[in-house]
């Protein structure tokens, strides 16, 4: 009885600390204009990626470090930063990040920051980044693929990023309903990231864009009635 209680006042205090995070988020989370102004004003920017050492050894931010709130190191590393310069901190998205950013406020850091968007809106507007490996699809071949079919629904994500796996089984879906009349193409990070750095217009996971004839019908920043919208357009064919 005694560790039942104990687990849930860990997770009461877990719950609590989540909806603070949430209500200070607008206050460090910024644009990618504002986040990259910022880090070329500094000549040794502190720049965290708040993602898994996984995502982080597959591609980051050129002079970052990883490491995020369930580190085992966690506390060191936030005793080797500079309490006095500002903290650039990011993530898949803007989830891990502004917690990050949240939590060195409140440990008296001057500034942090978290991007908007995460490493999908800094790579997706082309903004420099390390990989460890050649994309398997080029910009070139991304665009033969839209020119060489009447329609062509592209997914832009991460396997890493919660709301784009959702997306799967939806156009699972759509591939069987509509069959040879659509093709489906799936770019993720992992594997083709210069291909979305090169679109230069990407600023959100999971991004679903649906061509006609080499022409943008919609493109979409999350799932919300995909499926009706690819229905539609393509009745209106």
């Amino acid at each position: 009885m005694k560790k039942i209680i104990e687990n849930i006042q860990i997770a009461i205090i877990v719950l609590f600390s989540i909806i603070g995070f949430a209500q200070d988020k607008s206050s460090n989370t910024v644009s990618l204009d504002v986040f990259y102004s910022k880090i070329q004003n500094e000549k040794q920017p502190q720049i965290i990626d708040a993602r898994g050492p996984e995502e982080f050894a597959l591609n980051h931010i050129n002079g970052a470090v990883n490491f995020n709130l369930e580190s085992k190191d966690y506390a060191q590393r936030i005793a080797a930063l500079d309490k006095s310069k500002p903290v650039f901190i990011y993530s898949i998205g803007a989830g891990r990040s502004v917690w990050l950013a949240n939590d060195l406020l409140k440990k008296g850091f001057k500034e942090a920051y978290s991007l908007q968007g995460g490493i999908a809106n800094w790579i997706g507007s082309g903004k420099p980044f390390y990989v460890n490996s050649k994309s398997k699809l080029t910009l070139e071949e991304y665009k033969k693929v839209i020119a060489d079919n009447d329609a062509v629904l592209v997914d832009i994500g991460s396997k890493y990023c919660g709301a784009c796996k959702k997306v799967k089984p939806i156009l699972e879906t759509i591939r069987t309903e509509h069959g040879s009349n659509l093709k489906i193409v799936e770019i993720d990070l992992e594997e083709n990231p210069q291909v979305i750095a090169d679109l230069k217009s990407i600023h959100v996971f999971p991004t679903l864009i649906l061509y006609q004839n080499g022409k943008i019908v919609f493109k979409k920043e999350g799932l919300n009635d995909l499926k009706k919208d690819v229905d539609l357009a393509l009745a209106q064919k």
